[in-house]
């Protein structure tokens, strides 16, 4: 039996995964050719989204995804820290480095789970909360090569280019709807050990069931 369900409601959220897909935003008459619906409907939904400050609307009037989507989202991260934390802890402790969980935040990468190994006598400070562009560090390239080919279960290793005398690896989330990050390791060393990265695959693997 299936069930039932509100055409409005999914119309509206139609309207802003459409508007996220955009960088430039869509007008009317485009959502309206997009949802197959008429001009009226989308005056509507767009309204109404923008009471909620989920949508806005520039001065040439196309509309975008509006800072209240932002609000939503930061509510995501702390169920993705608790889900990712076993592996997280798993992969820190197996290797003896720092382990930590990446997503995309804009422009930049963004450590949203951290774990320390609890046996090694030093290791890496790596906070939460830290931020890097993409395209530096083990984390952001993971996350770039993953846009570049979605199926490659592959993993990115740097030297040095966040913190001096740190190495880092990585591997992307893949298969997760909505959700742009990477699993990896940052380790006081000149070059990351050959298993570090089938093992931060496998732990990126297990964060990424554990999410779907």
């Amino acid at each position: 039996m299936t069930a039932e369900t509100s055409q409005t409601l999914d119309r509206g959220l139609r309207v802003l995964k459409l508007l996220a897909d955009t960088d430039h935003g869509l007008t009317v008459t485009e959502l309206s050719n997009k949802l197959g619906v008429n001009r009226t409907v989308v005056y509507r939904l767009l309204a109404t989204l923008e009471q909620h400050a989920l949508v806005r609307r520039d001065i040439g009037g196309r509309a975008r995804v509006g800072l209240g989507v932002l609000r939503l989202g930061r509510q995501v991260h702390p169920l993705v820290r608790e889900a990712a934390m076993p592996a997280l802890r798993s992969l820190a402790e197996d290797i003896g480095a720092t382990a930590h969980l990446t997503l995309v935040d804009g422009a930049e990468a963004l450590a949203v789970a951290v774990v320390e190994p609890t046996w090694t006598d030093y290791h890496v400070a790596y906070r939460a909360g830290f931020r890097h562009p993409l395209d530096r560090g083990a984390a952001g390239r993971a996350i770039l090569a993953a846009r570049k080919a979605p199926a490659d279960t592959g993993y990115a290793f740097t030297h040095g280019e966040l913190e001096a005398g740190a190495s880092g690896a990585a591997a992307p989330l893949l298969g997760v709807t909505g959700i742009e990050g990477s699993v990896g390791v940052v380790m006081l060393a000149d070059s990351v050990p050959e298993r570090v990265g089938p093992r931060v695959v496998e732990a990126a693997k297990e964060v990424s069931d554990a999410l779907r």
